[in-house]
């Protein structure tokens, strides 16, 4: 039986929609504050077309476009909900974020002034399909040498030895 558009959702229809997972709806009700279902005897949600709506905008921010938390945060804060509820249901874009000129306003020498660079937690994470093979490559030997690392250092101090830092 399909509900009508207008009817409120629960959260398991809500995270098969997104296909999320329920505890991840709860912990972004944490993290974004625009995020109120209506919440009825044993706590119980129930989600509104409006609050699915910005939902679908969130997810899409942080999984589709590679915002963090925080960038997200910031879109919210700046552009309001009513603005993520329209990306949720493709009628905003984020090309209404970005002026023409990306906002970099470069300082005498012709390189962006310090000011007008976005900060790091605002950025989009770089999606894999994204990153070359030699970067890849890169962070993976990374990766495994922070294992090697730990398997040491977890062996060190099983065995009691004390372990110098230099």
């Amino acid at each position: 039986m399909d509900k009508s558009p207008d009817a409120f959702r629960t959260i398991s229809e809500v995270a098969d929609d997104l296909d999320v997972p329920q505890h991840v709806l709860r912990f972004w009700e944490t993290r974004f504050n625009h995020i109120k279902p209506l919440k009825r005897g044993g706590g119980r949600r129930y989600y509104r077309p409006d609050d699915v709506d910005l939902l679908k905008g969130i997810r899409h921010l942080l999984y589709g476009e590679g915002y963090t938390i925080k960038g997200v945060q910031r879109i919210l804060k700046e552009e309001g909900g009513r603005f993520v509820q329209g990306i949720g249901r493709g009628e905003q874009s984020l090309a209404a974020l970005q002026p023409e000129d990306n906002g970099a306003h470069p300082d005498e020498d012709g390189s962006p002034s310090e000011s007008s660079l976005p900060e790091e937690d605002d950025l989009p994470l770089p999606s894999q399909r994204e990153l070359s093979h030699e970067a890849l490559r890169g962070l993976q030997g990374a990766l495994e040498e922070l294992y090697e690392c730990d398997r040491v250092l977890t062996s060190l101090r099983s065995s009691g030895d004390a372990v110098v830092v230099e």
